[in-house]
This record gives C-alpha cells, sequence and structure tokens, in this order.
C-alpha cells in the first residue's frame, strides 16, 4: 500500500508540472514611424513639404524621400523634421506612393499616399486688329459763270478698335482625381496572432464610411477624412498562420496583404518530458523491488 501511495504522489506531481504553462513574456513594440505631405492634393511639377516622425536618430545616416520609387528630396537622418520637394512636372493625375527610407533601415522606414493632380493648359489670348474707316470727301460744287464757289467739306476719320479678351479661369479641386486610385498600407508586413496592426488608406470619397475585412469577418471601421484619406487598427478575432488579404471598402476596394507566423518554443515542453521521464521510471524501479520482496 506504501508502494502505491508514492506512485500516485509521482504521478501527481508530474501532472503539476505539465500543467504549469510557461510565464509569456510581452514586450510592447514601439509606435511606427510616420510620414506626410503637404498640400494634397498636390500640384505635378509643384512644391510640396514632406514631414516625418517616429524615426530613430543615427549618426551618418540620410533618410531618400521617393515618389513611386523615382527619389525627390534627402535629410539628415533625425527622429523627426521636415524637407522640401518638387513633384514630377510628368506625374500623373490619382494617387502615388510616398516613401522615406534611412539609408540603414534599421533606423526608419514610412510611407503614405500623395495625390496629384495635373492643371490645364494655359489659355491663349487673340487680339483682333483695329478696323480703319477711309475718309470721306465730298466733290466740288459748280455754280454759274458769274460767282463760282467751291466748297470742299471733308469728314474726320474715325477709328475703332474692337479687342475680343477671352480670360481662362483656372480652379483646383479638392475632389479625388480618380476615386479607383486608392492605396492601402498595412504598417507591418509579417505579424503573429495577437499582434498590433495598422492600415491606412487614401483614395475615398470625403466622409465615406470604411469598413476593414479579412477571411470573411470584420477587422476594423472607421470614416474617411475630408482629404479622402484614413486610419484604424485591425483585430483579427482569429487567424491561421500564411498570407491574408485585408480589404478596405469606402465606395471602392483597397487590398493590402500580411503574413501571419507561429513563434516556436520547444524548451520548456522539452524540460517537462524529461521530468516526466524521470519520475515514470523512478516509480518503475520502486515498484519492482516491491514486488521481489513479496515474492521471496
Amino acid at each position: 500500500m506504501r508502494s502505491l501511495g508514492l506512485l500516485v504522489a509521482c504521478t501527481a506531481g508530474v501532472t503539476v508540472l505539465v500543467a504549469t504553462p510557461a510565464a509569456a513574456q510581452t514586450t510592447t513594440p514601439a509606435p511606427p514611424p510616420v510620414l506626410t505631405a503637404a498640400p494634397q492634393p498636390a500640384t505635378a511639377g509643384g512644391n510640396i513639404t514632406i514631414s516625418w516622425s517616429g524615426f530613430v536618430t543615427c549618426r551618418l545616416v540620410t533618410i531618400s524621400f521617393a515618389l513611386d520609387g523615382t527619389q525627390i528630396a534627402t535629410a539628415t537622418s533625425s527622429a523627426s523634421g521636415s524637407v522640401g520637394a518638387t513633384v514630377p512636372a510628368a506625374t500623373t493625375a490619382g494617387s502615388h506612393k510616398l516613401t522615406a527610407t534611412s539609408s540603414n533601415t534599421k533606423c526608419g522606414t514610412a510611407g503614405t499616399a500623395l495625390r496629384v493632380v495635373v492643371p490645364p493648359p494655359p489659355t491663349t489670348t487673340t487680339t483682333k486688329p483695329p478696323v480703319t474707316v477711309p475718309p470721306v470727301t465730298n466733290p466740288p460744287v459748280t455754280r454759274p459763270p458769274v460767282t463760282t464757289t467751291t466748297t470742299t467739306t471733308t469728314t474726320p476719320t474715325t477709328t475703332t478698335t474692337t479687342t475680343d479678351t477671352t480670360s481662362s479661369t483656372t480652379s483646383s479641386s479638392s475632389q479625388p482625381s480618380d476615386p479607383g486610385t486608392g492605396v492601402l498600407i498595412l504598417d507591418k508586413e509579417n505579424i503573429q496572432p495577437g499582434e498590433d496592426l495598422t492600415a491606412t488608406g487614401t483614395g475615398c470619397p470625403k466622409g465615406a464610411p470604411v469598413t476593414l475585412k479579412s477571411l470573411g469577418q470584420d477587422v476594423g471601421q472607421t470614416v474617411a477624412d475630408e482629404n479622402g484619406q484614413f486610419k484604424s487598427p485591425v483585430k483579427f478575432a482569429s487567424i491561421e498562420p500564411g498570407r491574408h488579404k485585408v480589404r478596405a471598402e469606402c465606395g471602392i476596394v483597397l487590398v493590402g496583404n500580411v503574413d501571419v507566423t507561429l513563434s516556436s518554443s520547444s524548451g520548456g515542453t522539452t524540460s517537462t518530458l524529461v521530468v516526466l521521464l524521470f519520475f515514470l521510471l523512478v516509480g518503475a524501479a520502486m515498484l519492482r523491488r516491491q514486488f521481489s520482496g513479496l515474492r521471496g
């Protein structure tokens, strides 16, 4: 009976070891760098101001700013700041991707959308030539031979000039040039289940409600601002490892991809199995000795 009680106690100790989970260590990630540009929309060939924050200051490192992959400005590495740049004159109307990348990528990278409008061509003003009226001269009047009087009447020349001026009015519309050319940017390419993810987009109608969806479930909701831009956290109720699409619906559909991975930790499981095997071997040895004593 003593041997049976000892075996039960060993088994209970193993069960407690297996049931006790390893303490999870959690860390709060730093907020991602932020990149903005003004004015919105910008004009092709016009000037813009690019501002950034949340970068890591690194020595001997520069930050490069590119529009659709073409560099338009550089700046010395700093946590935050602003720099002026010119939108290439050949840029087409619509939404374009503006990025900021440190020469050392560990110091920070960020991206945003820049909407561009193309100004109308200049209007040529045409002036009509002046209209000249020739002078009118009356012929002389001949009277009888007794008295001859010659009267000459000259009508003054009148010159009339007519100018037809066509004025051109250039208006800059605040409406998006093409609502189908929006951009959806996810601040992370890879996440683990439960990790924070933020979606930033542009190209939506002004004030339109935005619904974020993935795997047929709603993962976020917000409202577009007066420039058609929005920003919202993405919350997955449940998600499996692999690549998943995030869709933003606001009258148009914007799509982004994110990869979900699982971190593996086998140290705790291996240690638990070793301890379990040890106690089972000890219990088996004690039972064998007990049974040998009873046979003797």
